[in-house]
């Protein structure tokens, strides 16, 4: 008999989110209309002098091993870029480019935990959050929060949730799935607490370009010299330059943490994509009216999303200040009255089967994020096929 998969691999929950979107683009293979409203992926093309680069690189020659931890100048332009936004000098040899933000954030806990270390994640929270720390075996502690206080962590809970395990506190925002921007003084005073309990805290800000209604980032690097020493952040192009499948992100982070960072990558993965790096140095280096471009559009789409599903009786729904999600409760759909394959629809992911077979648009469920009752809906697609899309969710709603 063969040896059976690991236990820790056993218990990875597959993504909802490719789940769902899988299911769409089988109907759409079909010749069925979908509207996907489920992916976190801008539906801009990659800035042209930013392709225009990765062929210039593979014209060059640039197709070889890298170091490990990425090519100098990228993360020379890295460290270049957060000291800029940040007003603090960082170094390159703190920067370790990695295939992709979530290669970055997996970098970073299999760095810092052990066995048993627990970390404090917000909830509703990004689907690979919890899975991650749990492949390490340490132990996600969730805090809830609701659309009725925007999102906004209630302090006595996050206290609440340290102990003497607690390893990190991770911070992300603006929020995958919400959209929420944390209030400064929410993250200062998570940042504090993480001091308190000497651990790290983690800063995902792969949305921080995709800011709305005039709101600057704030980093829990900027509370205080000694917040900055245990803050590692996370970034990358993905989300501000459309650069998805390019597959490179980034964690910064004090020099010890960096260093075993690029060691792990080292034996894990080696470099990222040579080409790919050339093209982000591009991004970080080159023109930037495409950021506020694609920017500008995400705030469109929001007040157009927004509006439609403020008008919509029975739905909740919290104003989101940055990334390109809408995040409505629809808890008051879900007592029985619309029906999926005959049976009534009492939970979120029935909701969203209904809603594919029934409205032909695809949305992920809250509890993919750790949040029942609620819907994910992607605006990083056009604003006539969010129109459209709407309409469909109105009348499904209706039936």
């Amino acid at each position: 008999m063969p040896r059976r998969i690991s236990a820790r691999i056993c218990r990875l929950r597959p993504s909802a989110t490719f789940k769902l979107d899988t299911a769409a683009k089988e109907l759409q293979r079909q010749g069925v209309d979908v509207i996907s409203f489920a992916l976190g992926e801008p539906d801009f093309p990659t800035p042209k002098h930013i392709c225009d680069a990765a062929a210039e690189a593979m014209a060059a020659g640039k197709t070889k091993y890298t170091p490990a931890a990425g090519i100098p100048e990228l993360r020379e332009a890295v460290a270049a870029k957060l000291s800029m936004d940040l007003g603090h000098e960082y170094k390159p040899s703190q920067v370790v480019i990695s295939n992709g933000g979530k290669h970055a954030l997996m970098n970073v806990w299999q760095c810092i935990l052990e066995p048993g270390d627990e970390v404090v994640i917000i909830s509703p929270y990004w689907v690979s959050y919890a899975d991650q720390v749990e492949l390490c075996n340490a132990v996600p502690k969730v805090i809830p929060t609701a659309a009725d206080t925007d999102f906004q962590p209630d302090l006595d809970d996050v206290r609440a949730a340290l102990s003497a395990r607690t390893a990190a506190i991770l911070i992300n925002s603006p929020s995958n799935p919400t959209g929420a921007v944390l209030d400064r003084g929410v993250i200062e005073a998570m940042a504090e607490m993480a001091l308190e309990v000497d651990a790290w805290i983690v800063s995902d800000e792969i949305y921080r370009h995709i800011l709305f209604d005039g709101r600057s980032h704030f980093s829990a690097a900027l509370v205080s010299d000694e917040v900055r020493a245990r803050t590692i952040i996370c970034d990358g192009v993905s989300k501000t330059y459309s650069m998805t499948g390019w597959r490179i992100g980034w964690l910064v982070a004090p020099e010890e943490v960096a260093k075993a960072a690029g060691n792990l990558q080292g034996q894990e993965t080696s470099n990222p994509n040579s080409i790919a790096q050339w093209a982000a140095l591009a991004a970080l280096q080159g023109p930037q009216d495409c950021v506020e471009q694609m920017r500008a559009e995400f705030e469109r789409r929001r007040d157009y999303i927004i509006k439609a599903l403020e008008e919509i009786e029975g739905i909740k729904i919290s104003r989101p200040g940055g990334a390109f999600y809408a995040f409505p409760e629809v808890s008051s759909f879900l007592d029985g009255r619309l029906k999926h394959n005959g049976e009534p629809i009492r939970d979120d992911l029935t909701f969203c089967e209904y809603l594919l077979t029934a409205a032909r648009i695809s949305v992920v469920p809250g509890s993919a994020f750790g949040a029942d009752g609620y819907v994910r809906f992607s605006f990083a697609t056009g604003l006539e096929r969010i129109q459209e899309g709407l309409s469909r969710f109105r009348a499904a709603l209706q039936t």
